[in-house]
């Protein structure tokens, strides 16, 4: 692996520049940080303690809401620093781990998505069977299948931001680092590298995308034979994955397919999916879901009642 560090550290521009928007970039993202991590953490904990969501919908939900966690925090803690700090300087090994970070549980989460959508595809096209294929030993193998590929999607990553040589100048347009904006001022032709990134992260978000459409759409048809009340809960749960993946995937898919250009909304198109998507998904997933919500009353009453009795 060759690298060329004739840049030893970057200079992140963050998302503005007068003292007014970069407060309110520390206020505004302050929240939404804060929130994602209450949200999903109420999810995490809700899921793991709860005998009422074991199935592997749940099971999946709670990687989703680990993986957006973590991927929120690869990014919006240091959003929120640079804001109200004068000097927004990363260093490479920094920003190469940024980069290592943002596409590994980027990739979990587009995983865990596609395994969400399974399970319902099973629950609602193959009920009879549904117990057997999806039981815990295999959802648990598939969320290590997911791990291993989203780890080695993240070094094909890191590799092609190794060999990149950078040469000047260090400031970067962006508020964190990622192969797009980095890829601006690398000393080399940037098509073949525009190209494997584009083969890389844009065939696995475009590629999922179709994927999961095509399996809603699928699921979707299919519930012509069920019930009314069948119909209602299946669609309800199916509303909630659709919202979620066109969320998430809209974005990736507009960043990782465009050409080696970058453009002043791609920051903003970054924020979405990096840092916007984590913080709904919780509210997405808690407000059209009355298992959740429920299993969540009954188990912080019951924390809460044992807590005032001591």
């Amino acid at each position: 692996m060759w690298q060329n560090i004739s840049v030893t550290e970057f200079i992140l521009l963050g998302l503005a520049q007068e003292p007014m928007k970069k407060k309110m970039v520390f206020v505004i993202f302050s929240i939404f940080y804060v929130g994602t991590m209450i949200g999903n953490l109420l999810i995490i904990v809700t899921i793991k303690f709860s005998r009422t969501l074991q199935s592997p919908m749940y099971y999946f939900l709670f990687y989703l809401s680990l993986a957006d966690s973590c991927f929120s925090t690869t990014t919006a803690p240091r959003l929120i620093v640079d804001s109200l700090s004068a000097q927004r300087t990363i260093s490479y090994n920094e920003c190469m781990t940024q980069v290592f970070a943002l596409h590994l549980f980027g990739c979990m989460e587009i995983f865990v998505l596609i395994l969400m959508a399974v399970d319902r595809y099973v629950a609602i096209c193959k009920p009879l069977h549904y117990s057997t294929i999806m039981r815990r030993q295999v959802c648990t193998t598939l969320i290590i299948l997911a791990w291993i590929g989203s780890f080695i999607h993240s070094i094909a990553q890191i590799i092609l931001a190794l060999r990149m040589p950078f040469c000047g100048p260090n400031l970067i347009d962006h508020y964190c680092c990622d192969l797009q904006p980095l890829l601006e001022f690398a000393c080399m032709d940037k098509y073949m590298i525009n190209l494997l990134m584009v083969s890389n992260s844009g065939a696995i978000c475009s590629s999922s995308f179709v994927i999961l459409m095509i399996s809603y759409i699928v699921i979707l048809h299919s519930l012509r034979n069920h019930s009314a009340e069948g119909r209602k809960k299946a669609l309800s749960t199916c509303t909630s994955h659709i919202i979620v993946v066109i969320l998430f995937f809209g974005p990736c898919i507009f960043i990782y397919t465009c050409p080696p250009t970058t453009f002043p909304m791609d920051k903003i198109v970054t924020v979405f999916y990096t840092i916007g998507t984590p913080f709904l998904n919780p509210i997405i997933y808690t407000l059209r879901n009355a298992e959740v919500k429920n299993a969540m009353r009954k188990l912080w009453y019951i924390k809460i009642t044992t807590e005032s009795k001591r």
